[in-house]
């Protein structure tokens, strides 16, 4: 079932992107900010204190590889991760770079989700806005239906696939808490970047601070 609605967060992004208009999209900032103080509120909450509770400077060494594998990434995606998305191929062709990046990023997303945390709720709240963003943008941008669904379809697998490794295969689990650090570090690094960006000129509007408070405190009380 987990691996199901990761999947569906992906899907019902591109069918409602399919009905939105340009100004319409505007709202998702909202939507936006509410994810990233969601996600930063679960991964405060919940996975911080899961891989100090052996108390190890290595930890942080990981979680900041994480922040560095982010910033990495993002030379390629241009910030899709947090809503982002600047394509310019004037012949449409598929947008690789873009798209092994995400992947990457969604792959990794997978790790951490278990039934002792609420990262599901987090990752699919997270995966919406983005999805809605990106299948637009895709879609407005001319990009052959089969590019997009393609791209949206296998961008979709990566945070299961990820998900299932996790869980079944054992030598994983002898990295867990590591794998888990740098994952905080990206979760960090996406969710502050949204929240930065939800301000602009270091202003925040009533209605984004209104979403991030609600998004603290729903994560809080899961």
């Amino acid at each position: 079932m987990n691996y199901l609605l990761l999947f569906l967060s992906v899907a019902i992004g591109y069918i409602v992107a399919l009905f939105l208009r340009k100004r319409e999209l505007k709202n998702m900032e909202v939507f936006l900010a509410f994810s990233g103080a969601f996600l930063l509120s679960i991964t405060v909450f919940e996975l911080l204190p899961e891989v100090f509770e052996t108390p190890s400077k290595s930890i942080g060494v990981f979680i900041m590889l994480g922040i560095l594998l982010q910033i990495f990434l993002e030379f390629f995606s241009k910030g899709a991760e947090h809503g982002h998305v600047h394509l310019h191929s004037e012949t449409k062709s598929f947008p690789w770079l873009l798209f092994i990046s995400l992947c990457i990023h969604a792959f990794m997303e997978g790790f951490p989700i278990s039934e002792e945390n609420n990262l599901l709720v987090g990752i699919i709240i997270h995966k919406i806005p983005v999805a809605i963003i990106l299948s637009f943008f895709f879609i407005n941008a001319g990009y052959k239906r089969s590019i997009t669904l393609t791209f949206l379809f296998f961008f979709a697998l990566m945070t299961p696939i990820g998900n299932f490794i996790s869980n079944n295969y054992e030598m994983i689990h002898h990295y867990e808490t590591q794998i888990e650090a740098v994952v905080i570090g990206i979760f960090l690094h996406v969710s502050t970047t949204i929240l930065f960006e939800s301000s602009k000129n270091h202003k925040f509007h009533l209605s984004k601070m209104s979403a991030v408070i609600i998004g603290i405190v729903v994560a809080y009380f899961l």
